[in-house]
């Protein structure tokens, strides 16, 4: 077990004050502070006494990620663990299926198009499951909202210029429809599209703000509107759920699930994969037809997850994420069959010999004995593990 030095990434929506604070560092930072990474990613691997972890893994793969991990991934680790902090939205995104990505992988190899391409959009063949859990307060964007609740906002909005896409839309065929309207939209002529958000816009305007979760949604339309001036994502936003997530509450996204992280502190798990499709709300490549190839339009009521006894229980394979907040006295148990990495995120923590800072992480090998978790007076850690 050894201390573990994250990755920084920058972004034009990351916070300049969050993760540096999490870290007990000058406050604002000096440009936007987006992710932290532990992990082996092959574009920002994490390291240990400055050397990578992707060559400490490579070099004996076995005591690194043990043989179950090893005879499932090879050499590579399955997971990537990150501190996310944002300040203005992500892209509007999905990520493929383990089929659509081997498939769009292989695809793109045969069109000769190169893996650090800007028009690439399968840089590997893997699939992108993930997993966030707020630190501070959370807003997202994930996964279609029920239709019902969709109409229920068109009829607050009194909007003529929406209300045309009325025709498209049936309850008793909800995936059908949901389809059918986003594909209008994603795909209509620009013109038409900024006519058409002008008017949302000026109907959103007009409506009061009651508190309810409709005001919630129509001032994200018009954030977004403000940051993306006749953006897809600002019509995109009246079709997802909105959550409002309380520090410890996570959610898990599977694939094809539309999806945009529009601002606050968390800890994020996923599969090792580069694979994304975006639609709006960047400035990076866009590619429509794919994106709406591989998206998941059944309605997501509740993507929200519950950890039972600390644990995020979820359907990826690639990784698991438990949570525990210590107290003085409490000794927390880590015991693994693979390769886990440990992140403090408040208080202190120690385990074995080190002791961690908010924002500091271990590498804990398979071949590790279990060890113990303890806190002089309080700490929160996650594990993640494969």
């Amino acid at each position: 077990m050894q201390k573990l030095t994250g990755t920084l990434r920058s972004y034009p929506w990351g916070s300049r004050t969050l993760i540096p604070e999490l870290r007990g560092l000058p406050s604002p930072s000096t440009r936007p502070e987006a992710e932290l990474w532990f992990g082996a990613h092959p574009v920002g691997s994490s390291t240990i006494q400055d050397r990578a972890l992707t060559d400490i893994i490579a070099a004996d793969p076995v005591a690194a990620l043990g043989s179950r991990v090893y005879g499932q991934y090879g050499d590579n680790l399955p997971f990537l663990l990150k501190i996310l902090a944002a300040a203005e939205p992500l892209s509007l995104q999905a990520h493929p299926s383990a089929e659509q990505a081997s498939e769009g992988f292989e695809r793109e190899n045969r069109l000769g198009i190169p893996l650090n391409a800007g028009n690439r959009n399968y840089r590997d063949p893997r699939h992108k499951p993930e997993l966030v859990v707020a630190l501070t307060d959370f807003h997202a964007m994930v996964g279609f909202r029920p239709l019902d609740q969709t109409l229920e906002l068109f009829a607050v909005l009194a909007c003529p210029e929406l209300d045309r896409y009325l025709t498209i839309l049936d309850p008793a065929a909800e995936t059908d429809s949901l389809r059918g309207l986003f594909t209008t939209w994603i795909t209509i002529p620009s013109a038409a599209r900024r006519q058409l958000i002008d008017a949302v816009v000026a109907a959103a305007r007009n409506r009061p703000a009651c508190g309810d979760w409709i005001s919630g949604v129509l001032s994200t339309v018009l954030e977004l509107q403000e940051r993306y001036p006749g953006d897809i994502g600002v019509l995109g936003a009246l079709l997802l759920n909105h959550l409002q997530l309380s520090p410890g509450e996570a959610l898990y996204l599977d694939a094809g699930h539309l999806h945009a992280y529009v601002s606050g502190l968390g800890v994020e798990v996923m599969a090792n994969s580069d694979n994304v499709l975006r639609g709006g709300l960047t400035s990076k490549y866009v590619d429509v037809p794919e994106l709406v190839r591989i998206l998941d339009f059944t309605s997501l009521s509740d993507p929200v997850v519950t950890p039972v006894d600390g644990e995020y229980v979820v359907p990826a394979g690639e990784f698991r994420l438990l949570h525990s907040r210590l107290t003085a006295g409490e000794e927390l148990l880590v015991d693994h069959d693979g390769p886990s990495i440990a992140l403090c995120t408040s208080g202190t923590v120690t385990l074995g010999d080190l002791e961690l800072s908010p924002g500091e992480a271990v590498w804990i090998p398979a071949c590790d004995p279990a060890c113990a978790a303890t806190s002089a007076s309080t700490g929160e850690l996650f594990i993640a593990r494969a």
